[in-house]
C-alpha cells in the first residue's frame, strides 16, 4: 500500500489480483521448492489424502507476495506519475498466524487481498510506523484458502520544521 503511515486507516482494504493455479506451474514450482508427491503428479496426488494434484502452500503464499509487490509497484508508480514523493516501505518484522485452510487444486483461481488490522507508532524509531495487515485468498468459491497477518515498517509523513 502506497502513502504515508498516517494516509493509512484501519479497515482500508486493498485488491491485490487473482492467480489460476495450472498444472504446470505447481508442479513447477514442487520441483523446485516443495518436491512432495500430492505437489508433483495427478497419479502420486491420487494416492494421498488430497485424492488429486494441489499446489504447494509455499505456492500460494509466494503468489501473494509477488501479487503485493507488483500492486505496490503499480500505486507507487501513480503516485510518481502525479508529481509526488513516495512514502518509502521498510522491512517487515515477521508475520504471524500462516495458515493454508484448503487446498488448491489444478485450475483454482485465488483472488488475494489485503486489509490494514492495526497500527502501531515506533517508539524506537520515530520515522516509521508499523502497519498491521491481515491478508487473505479466496477461490472462486468463496472460500478463503491462505490466511496471515503481516507487519511492516511505514515512513510516517515528514513534518516541516520551524
Amino acid at each position: 500500500m502506497t502513502g504515508y503511515f498516517e494516509d493509512h486507516q484501519i479497515g482500508d482494504e486493498l485488491a491485490l489480483g487473482s492467480y489460476t493455479f495450472t498444472r504446470e506451474a505447481i508442479i513447477r514450482f514442487a520441483e523446485k521448492y516443495d518436491p512432495q508427491p500430492y505437489h508433483l503428479s495427478d497419479e502420486a496426488a491420487a494416492q494421498t489424502h488430497f485424492g488429486r494434484l494441489c499446489a504447494s502452500g509455499w505456492h500460494t503464499a509466494s503468489v501473494f507476495m509477488r501479487l503485493l509487490v507488483l500492486k505496490n509497484q503499480e500505486l507507487d508508480a501513480e503516485v510518481q506519475a502525479a508529481g509526488k514523493a513516495v512514502a518509502m516501505t521498510g522491512p517487515s518484522p515477521g508475520f504471524e498466524d500462516l495458515k493454508w485452510l484448503k487446498p488448491v487444486f489444478v485450475g483454482d483461481t485465488i483472488s488475494y487481498t489485503r486489509r490494514i488490522a492495526g497500527k502501531t507508532e515506533s517508539k524506537s524509531r520515530p520515522r516509521w510506523g508499523l502497519l498491521h495487515g491481515s491478508n487473505h485468498g479466496v477461490n472462486q468459491n468463496g472460500e478463503t484458502v491462505f490466511s496471515l497477518r503481516s507487519n511492516v515498517f511505514k515512513e510516517r509523513r515528514p513534518t516541516t520544521g520551524s
